[in-house]
């Protein structure tokens, strides 16, 4: 597994799931064409395949600092069907995962949703003798209020579903913080608003001891999204407002001493935003424990 050192906090990025996709997807980045790729050599081999597959990971990234046991987005979860896997539900080691790192269910102390979709949201709960119960029984479970709010209205089947399954069991168990978008969880960690992608949307700012890092969260989805900002994919809430979070953002880390590690971004996931011309691009972090 990678892994990263920020000061006295470690990230460790625990896999559910990898999903190569098709330069030009239309479900996707319809603008990230083969050819449009091909511009930013920077993204072979790591994040675009010589084939032209896109290279995306759904990953949980688990966060130990001082004190502090944080994950943050917990994925698509075992035993829920999803349109995301074509009604398919996921058997997946991800627990096992978890303990091989030196984790258990109960050492966990606090959990973020940068959102409510589907794949940030799905191991908040586990099926237990055919109940959702919570995955981390002790920890806090961190939600944006006004994502909440906002998810909370609206009546698609599948987000009922995900409410139902994966948001409402923590609320019922007592383990659930309706926080605001620049929500403070300890000194070394804090959320950041980079809203567009929902309405709610937060990533996660890490310092301690001079070092800081930033998980992303879904503001951006694949590194070729710096070099086109204004890219957005289908599933953007706001996509003129994603891509003006991403330009803000974007040009807030580059040529910044910044670890940048994106939530869906394949492995090996962090690196440094850099300017390149009018946008930008991903120098990647070779020096990861493996």
């Amino acid at each position: 597994m990678l892994s990263w050192q920020v000061g006295r906090v470690k990230i460790t990025r625990l896999v559910e799931m990898q999903l190569p996709t098709p330069a030009g997807a239309e479900f996707f980045l319809p603008q990230a064409t083969a050819t449009e790729l091909r511009k930013s050599p920077w993204l072979y081999p790591h994040f675009v395949t010589e084939d032209d597959m896109m290279q995306l990971s759904i990953h949980a990234l688990l966060v130990e600092s001082p004190g502090l046991r944080l994950v943050v987005d917990t994925c698509v979860g075992n035993d829920k069907p999803r349109g995301l896997l074509n009604g398919r539900a996921l058997s997946t080691s991800f627990l096992a995962d978890l303990e091989s790192v030196g984790w258990t269910r109960d050492s966990v102390d606090a959990v973020i949703c940068t959102h409510l979709h589907v794949d940030h949201v799905g191991w908040n709960t586990m099926l237990e003798n055919g109940k959702w119960v919570p995955t981390f029984p002790k920890a806090r479970y961190f939600l944006g209020r006004r994502e909440f709010e906002h998810w909370s209205g609206e009546e698609g089947a599948e987000n009922q579903a995900i409410l139902s399954d994966s948001v409402r069991p923590i609320l019922d168990a007592g383990l659930a913080e309706l926080v605001e978008l620049d929500h403070v969880i300890s000194p070394e960690i804090r959320l950041i608003p980079s809203t567009g992608h929902t309405p709610g949307h937060v990533s996660v700012s890490i310092e301690s001891e001079g070092a800081r890092a930033v998980i992303t969260g879904d503001m951006t989805h694949h590194p070729c999204q710096l070099a086109h900002p204004d890219w957005s994919p289908r599933f953007d809430s706001d996509p003129n407002a994603a891509a003006a979070t991403r330009t803000r953002l974007f040009a807030e880390w580059a040529d910044q001493p910044i670890l940048v590690i994106g939530t869906h971004y394949a492995g090996p996931t962090a690196g440094h935003v850099r300017r390149d011309g009018a946008a930008f691009r991903f120098e990647v972090n070779v020096h990861a424990d493996a």
